[in-house]
């Protein structure tokens, strides 16, 4: 069989992983976004087409050219054109990120029960031991059950944690995890990890109403899309105290603005959607790219089809 066409607009550490990980593709690479896409390659590699918040490209004239497959660099599929689903098969990435963003969770978790990085200390004067918490014993919410909750759910429960979690399917979740809706999540749990696509029903489900239930001293972490939470509300929410700690690895738009409230604000640890940025991701989605290039070649049925009506 000849070698497949496939254009990538991922970065060089990227396109040596997948073709480090087939024989089968010719691997070339051009600019993000609609440019560079012409005739020739059956497979299109796409790195999303803007930052949340930015506007699309329009769509290029001769779309979809020649392709018969696009492979996402995500889970999610906001980031991308709705022109870009119209033709050939996408998949995305589902499951590539799922042990990072766990790890990423969990961190996040351990870090606000030890104080962590506060309790360092550089001085003899600042010798003074200050009171913690433990994890075991602690609930752990999870709005949001996909391949993020299967490898997260298991690591949080070997930590001694209840976990809760919601679901959109009626599919079981994993052992031990209990099902809730979103308004029992946020009533009961310590920490509360969102794990969700961006869809229309999931655009600032984070609202007031939600965070006025709130638990006590809740940690809410977002390692899902910054558009999930209403960003007034939550502010509204630590200024008064009724969430004691937002850890927010994604926002709406990224970067935020200068001078957003969230860079300072006392309750809010902030990264710049760094998460899913580890040599283990790359090693996933070049093994998933591998394992559907077969497929592909062999015409077979392909994993991790978009279902746009879900949204993901």
């Amino acid at each position: 069989m000849t070698r497949v066409q496939v254009v990538s607009q991922l970065p060089a550490l990227f396109n040596d992983a997948f073709a480090a990980s087939t024989q089968a593709a010719e691997i070339v690479s051009i600019a993000p976004g609609s440019a560079g896409l012409a005739h020739g390659p059956e497979v299109l590699i796409a790195a999303p087409f803007r930052r949340p918040g930015d506007a699309f490209p329009a769509q290029p004239r001769g779309w979809p050219f020649d392709l018969r497959w696009i492979q996402l660099v995500s889970v999610g599929i906001d980031f991308y054109p709705d022109w870009l689903f119209e033709g050939p098969v996408v998949t995305t990435a589902r499951g590539a990120s799922a042990i990072a963003l766990a790890e990423f969770a969990l961190a996040a978790i351990l870090a606000e029960a030890k104080h962590l990085p506060d309790i360092w200390i550089r001085d003899r004067k600042d010798w003074v031991a200050k009171p913690l918490a433990t994890v075991a014993g602690t609930t752990l919410g999870l709005i949001g059950f996909g391949a993020i909750g299967e490898a997260l759910a298991p690591r949080a429960q070997a930590l001694g944690m209840r976990v809760i979690a919601t679901r959109r399917s009626d599919l079981p979740l994993a052992a031990g995890v209990e099902r809730a809706d979103p308004t029992a999540i946020f009533a009961q749990a310590d920490h509360v990890v969102l794990a969700a696509p961006a869809t229309a029903q999931t655009e600032r489900m984070i609202d007031a109403k939600l965070l006025s239930l709130a638990k006590p001293n809740l940690h809410l972490i977002n390692i899902a899309r910054g558009i999930l939470i209403d960003d007034d509300a939550l502010l509204a929410a630590l200024d008064e105290g009724r969430v004691g700690r937002a850890t927010l690895d994604v926002t709406y738009p990224e970067p935020l603005t200068a001078g957003h409230r969230y860079y300072t604000h006392p309750r809010v640890r902030l990264s710049p959607h760094t998460s899913v940025h580890t040599t283990e991701t790359r090693r996933n989605l070049s093994l998933s790219f591998a394992a559907n290039l077969d497929r592909f070649r062999r015409g077979q049925p392909l994993d991790g089809v978009v279902d746009r009506a879900r949204g993901y």
